[in-house]
């Protein structure tokens, strides 16, 4: 009994912190697993390549400052018969057309312009938050899952050796009966116990192959070797008003809805752009031969400045800005929606990272209790103080209690880093990951200021 207790006891410990010891230098640690699936997850990659796509919205507003050059080119055939009148000559044949024209023209007002462009910027920093919002939800889903593992395989470990001290049991049962000391029903009692346990351990076993798939297509590898997790509890807060004060100030969720705001407030604005003049500079030079029969070459070259002031569009240019103002006040209510729930979030989440840590102390006093008991109920009933079922009910309520403390445990650390994303620090930076953080802003510089050219900075 003596080496299953052992066992046991080294697979409910298996969640505890780092203090057991040093980690095997070739075991996967929480912090690895992290790493893996914030370099590799095909979810988190797509996302940043949608947020390099919104970082062009910013150059093509910018075109709106920039001149538009067009060259056209025409080349036909002409067959003239004119016949002017009583003397003069007639003037009839075939003239080949050809005509080279460059057109410039350059913006110097549209009211359009500015808010387009703030727009534009704001619409890449809304994008930036809504990475954030993922890398996050992809690095809790990774600890999530690493700590799941660890859970359901010493779930799996208690349960194997559980079936192994049924099975001890129901042999001792039989012994007995066979002397003369227990009845049949004593045996029946084992026996039924015992397939409860195999039924519960089938149980653990497939939840944990369950649980090893969910941990490949989140982490990118098999588990193996898995070290200890630990709780991320140096990264928090002291307070509870402290984290709630993150959680509306750097939530990336929040954030992202601020950035919504202003979006919606400039598109306003692009709206109300429409119903001023525009003023624009015109450049045009065109060469051409035999334009007409009796002209060989004809050059002209034209500047001029023109003002186009709307005046009545049939109403659609009103309803925009009409329509943009309510869009705008349906966001700002969106963005007190956003810090309500990203409030009660850390609330919640606080919440049960302090009760965390009471329900870990209170598993680890129950499997102590339990493990007295247990040893207690077997003795009685070597003296026939106890039955049989005391005996099988009291190695049951180890069982329970020794999942409850596995349960407890990953509940526990699980709990820091959901409270570490509400207050949206969950981050490589913050967690001091040894990995290269993707910084979004390279490829925004990158293209920005670009001028022309189809090649993206990566060379595609």
């Amino acid at each position: 009994m003596r080496g299953v207790k052992v066992i046991t006891a080294a697979a409910t410990a298996v969640l505890l912190l780092a203090e057991l010891g040093p980690v095997p230098a070739l075991a996967e640690t929480i912090e690895s697993a992290l790493v893996r699936s914030y370099q590799n997850n095909p979810q988190l990659n797509a996302q940043r390549a949608q947020v390099r796509s919104i970082d062009e919205n910013v150059p093509q507003a910018l075109s709106g400052y920039r001149p538009k050059v067009s060259l056209t080119a025409t080349a036909g055939g002409q067959y003239t018969d004119e016949q002017l009148g009583q003397g003069t000559a007639a003037v009839s044949g075939v003239s080949r057309q050809r005509t080279v024209a460059l057109t410039a023209n350059q913006s110097l007002f549209n009211a359009q312009n500015a808010p387009r462009v703030r727009q534009a910027e704001s619409q890449v920093s809304s994008a930036r938050e809504g990475l954030r919002v993922l890398e996050q939800t992809v690095l809790l889903s990774a600890a999530t899952i690493y700590m799941d593992y660890l859970r359901d395989s010493a779930i799996v470990e208690v349960q194997r050796s559980n079936t192994r001290v049924l099975e001890q049991t129901l042999k001792q049962t039989q012994d007995r009966f066979n002397v003369g000391e227990v009845t049949r029903t004593d045996v029946a009692q084992s026996e039924a116990q015992l397939a409860a346990g195999k039924t519960q351990q089938l149980t653990a076993e497939s939840n944990l192959t369950t649980t090893r798939s969910n941990y490949r297509r989140i982490i990118g590898i098999e588990p193996q070797n898995l070290a200890p997790g630990s709780p991320v509890d140096r990264f928090l807060p002291a307070t509870l008003a402290a984290a709630v004060e993150l959680g509306l100030t750097q939530n990336p969720n929040v954030t992202a809805a601020m950035y919504g705001v202003d979006v919606n407030f400039l598109q306003t604005k692009v709206a109300e752009g429409a119903l001023l003049p525009t003023v624009g500079l015109q450049l045009s030079v065109s060469q051409g031969y035999e334009t007409q029969l009796t002209v060989y070459r004809l050059f002209n070259a034209s500047a001029g400045v023109q003002l186009s002031l709307p005046i009545y569009q049939g109403g659609a240019e009103y309803s925009l800005i009409r329509q943009s103002k309510e869009s705008l006040a349906q966001q700002r209510l969106v963005l007190e929606q956003t810090r309500d729930q990203a409030r009660a979030n850390v609330v919640t989440a606080w919440g049960q990272l302090v009760a965390g840590k009471s329900q870990v102390a209170s598993a680890q006093a129950q499997v102590a209790a339990s493990e007295i008991a247990l040893n207690g109920v077997r003795e009685e009933a070597k003296a026939g103080q106890r039955t049989t079922l005391d005996v099988l009910n009291a190695q049951q309520a180890l069982v329970n209690a020794r999942n409850a403390l596995v349960t407890a445990q990953h509940d526990r650390v699980v709990a820091s880093y959901n409270v570490l994303n509400y207050i949206g620090r969950l981050s490589p930076q913050v967690m001091g990951l040894a990995t290269n953080v993707y910084d979004a802003s390279v490829h925004y510089q990158q293209v920005r200021d670009n001028w022309a050219g189809v090649r993206t900075p990566d060379g595609r």
